[in-house]
């Protein structure tokens, strides 16, 4: 199928090819994919199932390191959308405007939509990251992707019940943002607040965009996909005390 999604391309047309499968079978999909990075072609890789939220399936189906490898490939841009409303900003993105190879990135569980009448308005999207609900004068920052940006504003009441003061954002695709301007990231993400990652997936790489993560640095476990979560401290409770830790750290580093 990837060779097929490959092949469509370089023929061009106003076919936009694209190919689905489980998130980690990346590794079996990588040739083609990064072939298209390499042809900059026009083309979407879709995967679903993208952390160990899999849940039972155990270690062998749950993505751990697969968002590093894939925002490693030179000229491909991968989205992660946090709900259904950047999910489809993020599809009208593709069909529209944005060109070359695209790994959209998508959950597997059941995920909250976010209230954008309250919240900041998912085409925010479009650039990459943005901020999701501000704090007066922030104490730290928490970026999260995916499925984890609910978890993230689950995490920020916890913490202001503590007096923290926390600006959430989501940031679903690194690529985006880094094309957008210098002025417009220091904005998002900036300089002197902490700023702490929340992903659920290898920590590897966010070290260019925060100060500390919160993520999976090992293999998944066989189980409910909640309670894996869990585990690994990727829930609100978890993360909220995390970010306490992580923000002491910093503080003496």
């Amino acid at each position: 199928m990837g060779a097929a999604v490959v092949g469509l391309s370089l023929h061009g047309g106003i076919v936009k090819p694209f190919c689905s499968t489980f998130f980690v079978f990346t590794d079996y999909m990588r040739p083609p994919i990064r072939l298209s990075a390499l042809g900059r072609l026009d083309c979407v890789w879709i995967f679903s199932h993208d952390s160990v939220a899999v849940g039972e399936d155990g270690p062998t189906h749950q993505p751990v390191e697969h968002l590093a490898a894939m925002r490693a490939i030179p000229n491909l841009t991968v989205i992660r959308p946090s709900d259904a409303t950047e999910a489809a900003e993020a599809w009208s993105l593709i069909l529209g405007d944005l060109k070359g190879p695209i790994c959209l990135v998508l959950s597997r569980q059941n995920v909250p939509v976010i209230d954008r009448n309250a919240l900041a308005s998912a085409s925010g999207l479009r650039r990459g990251a943005y901020v999701l609900v501000e704090a007066g004068s922030p104490d730290v920052v928490l970026v999260a992707t995916g499925a984890e940006v609910g978890t993230a504003l689950g995490a920020r009441d916890l913490l202001a019940d503590k007096g923290l003061q926390v600006r959430v954002v989501s940031m679903p695709s690194w690529e985006l943002f880094e094309r957008e301007s210098a002025e417009y990231r220091e904005e998002v993400l900036p300089r002197g607040v902490p700023k702490i990652s929340v992903e659920a997936g290898s920590t590897f790489g966010w070290a260019k965009w925060v100060d500390a993560s919160i993520g999976i640095d090992s293999f998944g476990l066989s189980g409910k996909g909640d309670k894996v979560l869990e585990h690994f401290g990727i829930s609100p409770a978890g993360v909220a005390t995390q970010v306490e830790e992580k923000i002491a750290e910093l503080a003496v580093s």
